[in-house]
């Protein structure tokens, strides 16, 4: 059946609408890094990931593991709206005695699979994950979602190398490559590029894609990945803050909340364009 684009597209804009709104109401930061992978989010959970949401915890299930941690509004929007739970809990987020931690944390609501407050280790853990799978004989998948600024960090490569040299090919890496990190460009931090280069040298099935097209990151995350023999990495190319113009490739929106009225001049801007 063909896929719905102006539905999920929909879809993506209400969903960077209510992270706009939900980093006023809860004064958390990260707006820009959550805005970025909204449509990377979007291709999986509507387009990819065999999920079902009223069995959150099949075994059976594919997994997803936002390793960019700093970007769960991003992730608990999309579990709400794909059914994980009720789209009303979103607006504890980041609050008191709430169930929506600033950082992703299991047993908070369904289909959070792991804590990854902590850069680096998402795709460690979704390593184990795709190598439980195989002992056990079980067909899943694991995606994990990474921010090029953690790719700094060592233990993201010694998983790339264990995964290649293991051959663990139900293991998808998506790197979503905006272009910043906290304080500074990425390429002037460390040394990313030639950063698709890097992940084919590390022995990984490696493809480059517009990180905001979803008809091509949906081409992209469902090719046949059994019998391959490697892991895949899917470089998707992004911009921080997308969706909203004032906001675009702008790294103040890292750690800048939205006024209320910049909530509603983003509302305006993204469900008026849809």
């Amino acid at each position: 059946m063909k896929a719905d684009f102006a539905k999920t597209r929909l879809i993506a804009a209400q969903t960077r609408a209510k992270l706009v709104q939900l980093s006023h109401q809860s004064g958390a930061p990260h707006l820009g890094s959550s805005l970025s992978c909204v449509d990377i989010l979007v291709a999986a959970y509507w387009h990819c990931l065999r999920i079902d949401p009223k069995h959150a915890d099949d075994p059976e299930r594919d997994r997803f593991i936002l390793s960019k941690g700093h970007a769960a509004p991003a992730l608990y929007t999309v579990l709400a709206k794909r059914g994980f739970f009720p789209e009303l809990l979103l607006d504890t987020f980041g609050k008191d005695g709430g169930v929506l931690p600033e950082q992703p944390s299991p047993g908070s609501v369904p289909g959070v699979e792991a804590a990854t407050g902590s850069l680096g280790h998402g795709l460690g853990m979704g390593l184990g994950m795709a190598l439980a799978g195989r002992i056990h004989k079980l067909g899943y998948r694991v995606i994990a979602l990474l921010s090029d600024g953690e790719l700094n960090e060592g233990s993201v490569w010694e998983a790339a190398m264990f995964a290649a040299g293991r051959k663990v090919e139900t293991l998808t890496a998506i790197v979503d490559f905006n272009k910043w990190q906290a304080t500074d460009r990425s390429r002037d931090v460390m040394a990313l590029e030639p950063l698709a280069d890097k992940w084919r040298a590390f022995g990984w099935r490696t493809f480059e894609v517009d990180g905001h097209d979803l008809p091509a990151l949906v081409e992209l995350l469902n090719r046949p990945y059994e019998g391959i023999g490697q892991p895949t990495a899917i470089i998707a190319h992004t911009v921080k803050g997308k969706g909203i113009s004032f906001m675009e490739d702008d790294n103040n929106w890292h750690y800048r909340i939205p006024t209320a009225d910049e909530v509603q001049a983003a509302a305006r801007e993204l469900l008026g364009s849809v």
